[in-house]
Order: C-alpha cells, then structure tokens, then sequence
C-alpha cells in the first residue's frame, strides 16, 4: 500500500491550486485499490477540506505517516519532513538562484525530488502543467486589457470569476471589432490560447491571407517557428535545424507586427533563438501592434515590450517604444502589455482538475507498474542524499560555485 498526501501549499502569495481535486481523488482510488490518499488541512484551497471529507478522502493535519507528498509550489525548507517523496515545481533545473538553499535542504534531508517539470516521456516531451490554462487565462486576460484600451468593451478580472465556463459567459458578452491577431507557439500553451479564439468564433487565416489581405471582422493567424524566424542563409530547413542551431536564423516577425492588433506570445523560447522583436523593431513606423499578452513572460527577452513580470492584482501596463520604458497604459503612445507570470492561479479549479488528470494518466500508474515507462526515474532529481546522474550539472550550483 502506497500512502499519499496532498500538501498544503505554503508559499506566499498564496496559490490555491492543488494537484488533484476531491473528484480526482475518488477516480484515482478506484483505478488504483492499493493507493491510499491522505489530504493536509488547508485554509485557501480552491476546494475546501468539506469537499473532500465529501469525497471520502480523509482530511489530517500532519502528513508525516505518508509516504509521497503531492504539492504544486516550492515547499518552505522548514516545512519539509525528511526522508519522504516530494513532487512539486522546485524551480532549480535551470540553477535559480533563489531556490539554491530549497535543492541544498531537499539533498541535507536526504528527501526524493521528483519535478513536475521534468515529468516527460522517452522523447523529453513534457507529460503534465498548466500550460492550457496560462494560454485560456492569458488570452482572455490580453481581450480584456484590449477592451480597457479601445474603451470599446468590459470584462471583469479572470480571477474575480469561479471557472472556465463563466469566464466563457463574460466573452459571449464581447463585439470584437476588425482586429488582427496573432498567436506564437503550437504547444499547451499557444493552444489554450487558441482555444479562446475559437470559442470567440475569430475567423483563423492562412499566413499569406493574414499578412497580405484585409478583412471587416476579426482575424487570427497561429504561427509556429519557422514562420517567425528565417534561416541568415535563405535556406529554408525544418523545424529540427531550427532547434539545434538557432544561431542561424532571424526574426522574421516584423511582417506579422505590422499588421497586427493584438499579440499574444505563448512560444517557448529557446536559448540562442533570434528575439521575436527588439526594442528598435517596436520603434518602427510599420510596427502596429498595440496590445501584447505575453503568456511566456521573458523579462528583457524575446518580446521587447516585456520589461517585468505584472500581477493578477496588477495585471496591465505601458511601454513606450520611443523611450524603453514603462508608463500608464492609458497613454497614447503606449503599447499595453499583460505579462502576469503565474496566470493559471486565476483559474484554480479548472486547472487542478486538468492537472490532476494528467497526474492520474500519467504519473501515479508508475508507482503500481514498476515504472515501466521510466517516467520516475526521468522525474527523480535526489536519491540517498545526492543529485542522480541525470541532474548531476546542478552539482556545482547546489555547492554554490555557479
């Protein structure tokens, strides 16, 4: 019998995700009869402790007799019990430095880290997160910053609502005028997006229609990397070459930007890819884009408009492409950015019950199958107190040298 838990989330400001809800629970209890869940007693779950004592899960306040702890933020280092299993977004894999004491505590409690990060399949390909959701939130996020703008429309904070299918309500409500819009990325992320745009029924277009027609209703194009970049040489490869030698490809986004409305960024950005457009792109004359939803949210990265995070409770601001700065986003020169950085918190029941699925499909069968997949030992980042082989490149930022 494997005894799980799910935690209470710790870090602040306070996340009230969760990895399964009490319905997830029961689903995965009846799939799996020799999995026994405990749930920690929490005050800011998106579902509260009733509901799950409902679900028959039972509800404790210590989770020290379990054996896998299921958590979704980092976990305050006085909040670890040692020699457990922890399953949470560590934030370490690519050498955080604010998380440098977290990975340095987990090793000195001798404690098992498996990443949700680094949960992937044999071809790296991540299997869970809440990708989808920071694409549906972030879209809906950048038509409301648009409606703030234009002073042409209203919609109410995503946080402010209880789920998807109200914040769908909200949109049923929207008169979009004659916008262009333009969506970067193919993955989770840019295809929750583009889940919004769908239901907004905005007619999808070819590049070459989207770039070269106009049209009296709103229009969205989704562009993947190849459509954006351009090889220095004018050879014209795949995807592949891109990935492995970004060093040899442009942007070529600035036949997109000036026509575009509205942006929404929902790449992943690699590094050494060209940046999607640069601060001088933005001062442009042909640049038109005038609403940024950066999904992906590179601080000084990719996209120039970028300058920092913003926040659910804050989640709009200017920049003024002449002066690179960040000023009202009421201004007439400003382009509105909305670069929330942890998006699917405005959605929290919608996207723990996605998550949870995931972690049902793909995760908890590996404790039950021998992790015939090698999913855990993919995932597994400490054992006995040590970096296993696959993370041994954090030695040297565990030990502080880098």
């Amino acid at each position: 019998m494997t005894k799980f838990a799910i935690i209470q989330e710790r870090k602040t400001p306070p996340d009230r995700r969760v990895v399964f809800s009490p319905e997830g629970l029961q689903k995965t209890v009846r799939q799996f009869d020799s999995a026994e869940f405990k749930v920690e007693t929490s005050p800011i779950r998106v579902f509260e402790d009733a509901h799950y004592q409902e679900a028959g899960i039972e509800v404790v306040d210590t989770v020290a007799d379990c054996d896998v702890l299921l958590g979704v933020k980092e976990v305050p280092i006085s909040a670890l019990i040692p020699q457990k299993k922890y399953f949470f977004f560590s934030h370490t894999i690519k050498k955080q430095p604010y998380n440098r004491d977290l990975l340095k505590a987990v090793l000195d409690k001798n404690i098992e880290l498996y990443d949700h990060e680094v949960i992937v399949n044999e071809q790296g390909m991540r299997l869970i997160g809440f990708g989808r959701y920071a694409g549906i939130v972030g879209a809906y996020n950048g038509f409301r910053a648009l409606g703030l703008k234009t002073k042409t429309f209203s919609l109410p904070k995503a946080t402010s609502l209880v789920d998807k299918a109200a914040m769908e309500h909200e949109l049923d409500q929207l008169t979009l005028p004659a916008i262009k819009i333009v969506l970067t990325g193919k993955g989770k992320v840019g295809n929750g997006a583009k889940e919004i745009l769908d239901y907004l029924k905005i007619r999808e277009v070819s590049v070459e229609e989207y770039i070269t027609k106009t049209f009296d209703e709103a229009v969205y194009v989704q562009i993947d990397v190849l459509e954006y970049n351009k090889r220095k040489d004018g050879q014209v490869l795949d995807k592949k070459d891109f990935y492995n030698n970004p060093q040899e490809y442009v942007s070529d986004f600035m036949r997109f930007a000036s026509v575009t409305d509205y942006y929404i960024a929902g790449h992943f950005y690699g590094d050494g890819a060209p940046f999607i457009f640069t601060r001088e792109d933005a001062k442009s004359p042909d640049f038109n884009i005038k609403v940024v939803a950066d999904v992906s949210c590179d601080i000084d990265g990719p996209v120039a408009s970028t300058l920092r995070p913003s926040t659910i409770a804050d989640p709009i601001y200017g920049y003024d492409a002449a002066t690179e700065s960040e000023v009202d986003f009421m201004d007439p020169k400003a382009i509105v950015v909305m670069a929330v950085d942890n998006l699917p918190c405005e959605l929290p029941k919608d996207a723990s019950e996605g998550f949870g699925e995931m972690f049902l499909k793909h995760v908890i069968p590996a404790f039950f199958n021998n992790d015939a997949d090698g999913v855990l030992a993919r995932a597994r980042m400490t054992q006995d107190g040590k970096l296993t082989p696959r993370y041994a490149y954090l030695q040297a930022y565990v030990d502080g040298e880098e």
